[in-house]
Order: structure tokens, then sequence, then C-alpha cells
């Protein structure tokens, strides 16, 4: 038995019957295509993208994602009162019963931390911004912000997961990859959608985090999450290796082209096709990422916008730059990771370091894609994938605490690519533990990012298992129209 032969008989009964109940339409689509579609069949130009519904506001977008989830009463969510309430325990009418985690559950007491940090109001959208971000609250006008969102995830997996796909369980398509096949690339020498991990300056409590999360899940692989890494070659093997000249690699993937292109015909797996074309981009990315990434020819008047930190490959603010470059160059998306924004414990140690990697680069971008005219039609989101408890986990003091995992109410911002500057957009309670005007759920924040970027989340769908599937699910979902300008 051959392979194709091998392949036939391992055809799901779904997947055979959904060929089959078009069967004669399709043969009579062939003969009426005759050598049309045969010719079609040996193009290498990559699938069309749907496009979008309507005309986008945004044509790239970077999405800075803060691992761990950074606590919002120390950062956005001010919250004066909690000084009256320093070492009281959260009361059960505040509580009212929600799901704790396993590290905070068995507590006998649930004392309120306040923070120990220092607001002010800014801008003309009077934004109350702590201490840590002085560069972040010279912004605030041009900076849209959600002090309401909310999630059902309570861990990190399954909450990075839903943030980023929709879906608490992982193997879905993320944000970066519905935004590559909907709108397509804008370069033919760099991947669609890049994703950068950076290294933050405190390591105490990094996350797990691996390319489940910018997988293209059922989509084609090409919308998958390019990685580059922040040491060594940005991606493995992008150089020859010792002694194999251009020559030698040239000829070494036209001939896998043409085993490709001998499977494609005998078995029809599109995904083969796919990986021909990867295969061609590699090659001409060996030209176009070195140029990308070399930041020497950068002027100095660029590391005075994100700082000296910005020569360090890895660093947040190396990644952020790179950002702009890869923007700059077509890349439609680009994602970039920060961990170790999960203060359990030591947040008086830990949360001036985080804030500090994030703060003047955060500041430096906007004022970089504003002077290059790039500001209005690029998306910059920034977040966790849930917030923190206002009461403490473990000891207490008024210099220092610790902050478990809260889903019920966190904070993110977004700024350009048509998002509304100057906006405060909903409301916590006293202890920033309940939502008490306008919350945005994470489908909610995904339609209102889909519309900026041209598409009716509604109507945004792939075709998969019988379903006509989409990023923000079968639940009602809502764009926040307030958040756009």
């Amino acid at each position: 038995m051959n392979l194709f032969h091998e392949f036939q008989q391992n055809q799901t009964r779904r997947h055979f019957l959904a060929k089959g109940s078009h069967l004669l339409g399709t043969a009579a689509l062939a003969t009426l295509a005759g050598s049309v579609g045969r010719a079609a069949e040996k193009t290498d130009a990559p699938s069309a993208a749907p496009g979008p519904h309507f005309p986008a506001r945004a044509k790239n977008v970077i999405y800075l994602h803060m691992v761990g989830g950074p606590p919002q009463m120390d950062i956005y969510d001010y919250k004066p009162v909690m000084q009256e309430w320093y070492d009281k325990d959260l009361p059960d009418t505040i509580r009212m019963g929600q799901r704790l985690t396993t590290m905070t559950s068995g507590q006998k007491r649930f004392p309120i931390a306040p923070s120990k940090y220092k607001f002010a109001q800014h801008g003309q959208s009077g934004m109350w911004v702590t201490e840590l971000l002085p560069n972040t609250a010279k912004m605030v006008d041009d900076m849209c912000f959600i002090r309401s969102m909310h999630t059902e995830a309570i861990n990190h997996e399954p909450a990075i997961s839903n943030m980023q796909t929709g879906n608490q369980i992982t193997g879905r398509p993320c944000l970066g990859a519905w935004a590559s096949y909907g709108l397509g690339s804008l370069n033919d020498n760099l991947p669609t959608f890049v994703v950068q991990v950076a290294k933050p300056t405190n390591v105490e409590q990094v996350q797990a985090i691996s390319a489940r999360l910018w997988s293209a899940g059922f989509l084609s692989g090409e919308h998958a999450g390019v990685s580059f890494r922040t040491a060594g070659d940005p991606i493995l093997f992008i150089n020859n290796p010792p002694g194999v000249p251009n020559e030698v690699r040239r000829k070494t993937l036209d001939g896998l082209k043409a085993l490709n292109e001998l499977n494609f015909q005998e078995v029809g797996d599109p995904e083969t096709r796919t990986r021909i074309q990867q295969y061609e981009l590699a090659f001409r990315m060996q030209s176009s990422v070195p140029e990308l990434t070399d930041i020497a020819r950068e002027p100095d008047s660029t590391f005075k916008l994100y700082g000296d930190e910005a020569k360090k490959p890895g660093t947040f603010a190396n990644t952020v730059l790179l950002a702009r470059r890869m923007v700059e160059r077509g890349v439609r998306f680009v994602q970039i990771y920060h961990n170790n924004w999960d203060t359990h414990a030591n947040v008086s140690g830990r949360l001036p370091d985080q804030c500090r990697d994030v703060d003047q680069a955060c500041w430096g971008l906007v004022q970089d894609l504003k002077s290059r005219g790039m500001f209005d039609n690029t998306l910059i989101i920034w977040g966790g994938e849930f917030g923190r408890t206002i009461y403490s986990q473990g000891g207490l003091t008024k210099d220092n605490y610790g902050r478990d995992h809260h889903p019920r109410c966190f904070t993110m911002w977004m700024a350009g690519g048509g998002s509304k500057g100057g906006t405060i957009y909903g409301e916590t309670d006293d202890f920033s533990y309940n939502i008490v005007r306008d919350p945005v759920h994470i489908h909610d924040f995904h339609a209102t990012v889909l519309h900026l970027l041209g598409f009716d989340h509604e109507r945004f769908t792939f075709k998969y298992q019988g379903l006509d599937q989409r990023l923000t699910g079968v639940e009602p979902a809502k764009v926040i129209k307030e958040l756009l300008a």
C-alpha cells in the first residue's frame, strides 16, 4: 500500500462525508474549469486573505503582554480609601464567595494591603498613575485606559490562553494569527506575525510560556507567529552553516520544493503548499533579518527615546525598538511577552524593576511612531492576563506585601491605531475587587481590536470541524464604541 492509499483509508468519516456531499458539484466544476484549476495548483502564491469588512483604522499591531498579571491597584487603579483599611479583613460583602486560588484559599485572614506607592493625576484626562511610571504619565492623553477588564480564568495557563486566543483551552488561533489570516502580509521578506520574549531585569518568578500561545491553531500554518530570539541569531539557522554558500542553499531549497510539489500533487494537503512558501520566506529572510536587527545605525536620538537599555539585546526596550523597526518594514503584528509580573510576594522589591523595564520604552515607542507618522495606523496594546487581589498573600507590612491572582477586574490600555486617547473606561469598587460600571470581557476587547483592524467579529470566521469558528466565540460580545476615536 502506498502512502496516498493509506491517507485515503485513514480519513475520518466526517472528512469523507464533507467531501462527498459536494462530489457532483466538484466534478462539474472541475470539468468547467479545465486546465485553469490545474494551473492554479502550481502557483506559489500564499492563500488569499479574506480582507477587512470596512476601512481599518489600524494596519499594524504591537501587543505588549505583561506575563503574570500586573497589580492594577499599584499602577493605574488608584484606591486611596484603602489606606484606612490597612490590615483589616476583606469584607464578605465584597468577596461574595468568589473563587480563590489554592495559594490563598487556605488563609485564615485576607488582610487589606493598600498600595505603598504614591499616585498623581496627569493630563487633561486626569488619569491617576503610579509614581513608578513617570514617563508613561506624560502621555496619558494619548492612551485609552480600560479599568474594567475581566475574565473567568484564575490561573496563568488558561488565562494567558484565553487572553490570546479567546479560549482557555490551548490549540486555537491567537489574535496575531487571526490578523495575519484576515489581512495578509505587507511585505515579501519578513513574517506577517512576529513574537519576541523580553528578559526582565528581575527574574524572581517567571512564568512558563511557549509557542502554543502564538500558534495558528486550525488556520494554515503560515499564520503562526515566528519567534525571534533575544540572543545569538534572531532565528535559528538563519545563517548558512560554515562552508555552505548561498548557491548551495538555493539548490537545496529547489530540490526540497520539487519533492514537496510531488507530495502535494499526490496527496493534496494544503499544508504542503504552506511548507513550500515558508521555505522560500526563510531564504529571503537570510537577507532581510540581519538588516532588521542591526540597530547600530539608529541615531542617538532613538536611544534618548527608548533609553540605553534598548542597546542591550533581549531587554524590553530592545524588543520594543525592534517592534517599531518591524512594523516600519511591513510586519503586520508584533507580540512582545515581558515576564515576572506574578507578584505573590515582595511587591516592593519586584514592581519597581518591572515598571522601570517598561516605562521609558513604552513612552519612547509612542513618541517614535508619532515622529514617523505611524502612530495613527499602529495599535499598541498593553496588559496582562488578569489582575491582583487587594488583600495580601502571606505576610503584610506597610512597606511590603504580596498579591494573589484576581480575574474579576484588571486594567489594560491601548494607544494609536484608531483608539480614543484620553479615555478612561470602566470603574471598580473601592477595593478594586468588583466592577461597578462598564465591564469589558475579553471577548468584547477582542471584538473591539478586530473592529479597529476592519473586521466585524461576528462575520470574521473560519470553517473548522463543521463550525464557523471565530475569535470571539459563540457567546455575545460587543465592540466598545467608547474606546474608538
